[in-house]
């Protein structure tokens, strides 16, 4: 009679325990209202090119007029370029060439931007065309193309860029002479030339000008602005601008011309020609 209670009492004990590790597994996977959030995926690119080196010496001397003609240190110099002011260059780098010839000067910059994205629920790539689209509305311009519905998630993540680009511009920026033009007009998107005022007389002659636009077949997205300037009596300036998006990477090509005498006015189509030649050359380069 004692032996059967002890049976007994072994079958239970065995009982509960099953119950309790079906308990403890169906526990693991039933709790309410938490569910599995795979992280989206990471960008393309961990690491950006050095910049002063990502454009070939050819290219340069194509783009910057006289400056073969210098002495060979004065030439070296223009060539080498001059980096921008970063606190990371894993996130941001960027270069500038400037030379003078005896008809005009003329100025190059490129910009790298690799954006990451702080939220693990918004890949690196919507957070980049959601940097690429604010530069692009900034332009005055828009594209089929809308960011998604992940893109709104990104908006800490942008704050967070917004905070450290106004940091990195209290260290200090490299000399670009197209930067504050470029600045200026994104302040303003309705100085944009991409209004009949703004592309007559970007060139010779008026039915040459092309208007800013959204590109096709460049990177993910892209667009070009293309802005004329007169300042009081100096001659006209001409700042062209191609941005293009990348996977996670968001580049920046400033091409400007300013002629020596005020009669002269830039030839609007070669040097769009040239900003696009060269952010095609980035591209192909960024996907080598």
């Amino acid at each position: 009679m004692a032996y059967v209670p002890g049976v007994a009492l072994l079958a239970a004990f065995a009982v509960g325990c099953s119950a309790g590790s079906d308990s403890d597994a169906n526990g693991a996977d039933s709790k309410a209202g938490s569910p599995t959030v795979t992280p989206a995926p990471p960008g393309k690119y961990l690491t950006l090119p050095a910049p002063c080196r990502a454009v070939p010496r050819t290219t340069l001397k194509d783009l910057l007029p006289g400056a073969a003609e210098l002495p060979g240190d004065q030439q070296e110099k223009v060539f080498r370029g001059s980096a921008a002011v970063t606190y990371d260059t894993d996130r941001k780098v960027g270069c500038s060439w400037k030379a003078d010839a005896p008809n005009s000067t003329r100025s190059l910059s490129i910009d790298l931007e690799r954006v990451v994205s702080y939220d693990p629920a918004v890949s690196d790539d919507d957070r980049a065309d959601t940097v690429y689209a604010k530069k692009e509305k900034a332009a005055g311009l828009s594209s089929s193309a809308t960011p998604g519905p992940d893109a709104e998630k990104g908006k800490k993540g942008e704050e967070q860029e917004d905070k450290e680009e106004k940091q990195e511009k209290g260290a200090g920026k490299s000399e670009d002479p197209a930067g504050d033009d470029d600045s200026a007009s994104s302040a303003d998107p309705s100085s944009s030339p991409s209004s009949s005022e703004g592309s007559s007389g970007s060139s010779g002659s008026p039915e040459d000008a092309l208007p800013s636009r959204v590109l096709d077949g460049l990177g993910d997205a892209a667009f070009l602005q293309d802005l004329p300037t007169r300042a009081g009596s100096t001659a006209q300036r001409h700042t062209v601008s191609v941005v293009f998006r990348t996977s996670n990477v968001v580049v920046t090509v400033r091409y400007a011309e300013q002629p020596a005498l005020i009669t002269q006015a830039p030839d609007s189509r070669e040097l769009q020609e040239k900003a696009q030649a060269l952010a095609r050359k980035l591209a192909e380069a960024l996907s080598e």
